[in-house]
């Protein structure tokens, strides 16, 4: 398990995995990433100082992820992060979190003392495949109720039900209503969830220009960023 990589191509930046309490959520029909958790306070605080003790600051930027969104990480990890962000000169905080947070967001930026870009796992805007199918618990109705709270959505692309049109539109939204997006191309995991390999094929001809969109990261593996 890699939990600390450097980003270079895209938005610079450091980046860590850190465990963190359950997922709030937690049943998603496509996520056995949550295995990555524990109810071991002291193992996750002291494991996560180990990995943040990599982080140099050197690009002034840093992302933290975890399996879940970042108000579950240990109290102990928060603060540390705090004071990395002072310690390193860090100007900018990248965390991601479910859409039942989207209330909470302001109050941990107050806590962080630095800007805050905010992902969420959207995995797609077409309402009933996220709630229906991927299990999502996220009943947003449009993109801007979602764009009023987060930065950045993550958009799941190849999975079998979805369609061309569907994927299509997602594209669309996510130039259209926010300045930074990540698409993952889903990879069979644990789950029944399964990929469609000939809409990933499609996909990733008819989207290659997004290789040289500053805007948007794509993974075509789970483990890009270099964690995981």
């Amino acid at each position: 398990m890699e939990r600390y990589s450097v980003i270079r191509k895209k938005n610079p930046r450091e980046i860590v995995l850190l465990k963190a309490f359950p997922c709030a959520w937690g049943r998603c029909a496509f996520c056995d990433y949550i295995e990555d958790n524990s109810r071991d306070e002291d193992a996750m605080a002291a494991l996560n100082s180990q990995v943040l003790s990599q982080v140099t600051g050197e690009l002034g930027v840093l992302e933290v992820i975890n399996s879940g969104s970042c108000f579950e990480l240990p109290g102990r990890t928060k603060e540390e992060i705090r004071n990395l962000l002072e310690r390193r000169q860090i100007r900018r905080l990248f965390f991601e979190a479910h859409w039942m947070y989207r209330h909470q967001l302001e109050r941990m930026r107050e806590f962080m003392g630095v800007p805050i870009t905010y992902k969420i796992g959207v995995e797609t805007f077409d309402h009933d495949f996220r709630e229906q199918v991927l299990n999502k618990h996220a009943d947003f109705q449009n993109p801007e109720e979602v764009a009023e709270y987060f930065d950045s959505p993550c958009i799941m692309v190849g999975i079998k039900g979805q369609t061309r049109d569907m994927i299509a539109r997602d594209m669309e939204i996510i130039k259209k209503y926010f300045k930074l997006a990540t698409v993952n191309v889903f990879v069979n995991n644990t789950t029944s969830i399964r990929q469609d390999p000939e809409l990933v094929e499609w996909f990733v001809k008819e989207y290659d220009w997004l290789r040289d969109d500053p805007s948007v990261e794509v993974l075509y593996e789970n483990t890009d960023f270099g964690v995981g």
